[in-house]
């Protein structure tokens, strides 16, 4: 599993200690104009923002230049380790959560802290800490998201199922109230599988008083509180509150559109709370976002915490830091930026530029923003990033997943393989 993508990076660490004090080696060639190599992965939607965003700055910043490298998420992190291992990263990455501690480890990515071009005095405060790894902010949180349940409201009343109140439910309300609506529903079930996403084994974790992963980057959840995780989804499966394993599969590999929420299939699925407008798009209906069940009926137990959905990350080898710098502050920090992302990313991170758009979002990324703001009281620490190696930890959760929902591993067996798999991963 830790192929190409951690080979290439292995030997990009080597590189980088290599060359460990050439941040800003390079300097203005001449006064002439400077120019930024910036990379991200997305939509169309997003890239075309993006690049809006890039012009704004450029209008402001004549001196500065950005050339945009951007694409689908697929490919996006070999193509990234390869340029990293050949000396040519992007000045400025966009990061992700699975791979923020991986370059950090490596000395790939400069501490944002020690940036004076870069303010972070507006910056929700544990959205800034989410970026942070043993003490150093190697990412500026781009946008912040929490795990919630979007839930079809039009579905529910079709079955005449009441919605729950989330700030009270269970796992055996979740599970009731799924059973309750495939059973009242007709080619309706009452909720996608949860096991397609690293996210719900870590909050499951959070709720049992574990973690995924340790802060020293170790595995911190037991075999038993998986096994768990897993029995529970097979029984929910096999009481006919979720759909069959076949077509948990097919979901698992599904674009949002073609998704069992995105297509009316199912009244409840699991989600990033930024998403709620694309799923709302794409079904058609008016979909709302939910607080986690936990295992005690009490909201602010559930495991849930602010993530960044993604980070502003600048490559330790870039040869402008200042201006660098200065380009992630215009994006997180001014609403001119503001004005042109919106919530693209997720709710902004800066709290002054959230209140300044927050009149001009659609209603669904509105709706997004004001769960993200109710829950504020409610939340966990921030989990421990994911150690290098820990990028794979979503992939082997669906195939064992899969192993269960097929029936073809008890649970236990399940739990035991996936966390040796796991742990090989983030060790080797």
């Amino acid at each position: 599993m830790r192929s190409g993508t951690l080979a290439r990076l292995a030997v990009a660490g080597a590189l980088v200690a290599a060359t460990a004090a050439c941040g800003g080696s390079g300097g203005d060639s001449g006064g002439g104009k400077i120019e930024l190599r910036f990379t991200w992965w997305g939509s169309d939607v997003r890239h075309q923002v993006t690049q809006k965003a890039i012009q704004a700055f450029e209008a402001a910043n004549p001196n500065i230049t950005v050339k945009g490298e951007y694409g689908e998420w697929n490919g996006y992190w070999d193509k990234l380790a390869t340029t990293v291992a050949a000396n040519d990263a992007p000045d400025v990455i966009q990061m992700d959560e699975r791979y923020l501690r991986e370059y950090a480890d490596r000395g790939a990515l400069l501490d944002l802290r020690q940036q004076k071009a870069l303010r972070t005095n507006e910056i929700e405060p544990a959205s800034l800490r989410a970026g942070e790894v043993d003490g150093g902010l190697y990412g500026l949180s781009a946008g912040i998201n929490a795990y919630a349940i979007v839930a079809n409201p039009a579905l529910f009343e079709a079955a005449e199922v009441e919605l729950p109140d989330d700030e009270t439910w269970t796992w055996e309300d979740y599970a009731r109230i799924a059973k309750e609506i495939t059973e009242k529903s007709s080619g309706v079930y009452g909720s996608q599988a949860y096991g397609n996403e690293e996210t719900a084994l870590s909050v499951w974790a959070r709720q049992h008083g574990e973690s995924l992963y340790t802060a020293d980057g170790k595995l911190g959840v037991t075999a038993a509180t998986v096994a768990s995780w897993y029995q529970n989804l097979l029984n929910m499966q096999k009481d006919k509150g979720l759909p069959p394993a076949d077509v948990t599969a097919q979901d698992m590999i599904a674009p949002l559109d073609q998704s069992l929420v995105g297509t009316n299939k199912v009244a409840m699925g699991w989600w990033w709370s930024n998403q709620l407008a694309a799923l709302s798009k794409a079904s058609g209906e008016k979909l709302t976002l939910l607080r986690l069940p936990s295992v005690t009926g009490k909201a602010a137990e559930n495991g849930s915490y602010y993530k960044a959905s993604m980070y502003w990350s600048i490559s330790s080898r870039t040869e402008h830091p200042e201006e660098a710098a200065k380009f992630v502050d215009f994006l997180a920090n001014t609403t001119q930026a503001g004005d042109i992302i919106l919530s693209d990313r997720g709710v902004q991170p800066n709290t002054t530029v959230r209140a300044a758009i927050g009149g001009k979002l659609p209603a669904e990324e509105k709706a997004a923003q004001t769960f993200i703001e109710d829950i504020r009281d409610e939340l966990g620490p921030v989990p421990a990033p994911p150690p290098p190696g820990g990028g794979g930890a979503q992939k082997i959760l669906q195939r064992y997943t899969q192993e269960v929902l097929f029936e073809r591993l008890p649970p236990a067996q399940a739990a035991e393989r996936f966390l040796k798999e796991l742990g090989s991963e983030i060790t080797s």
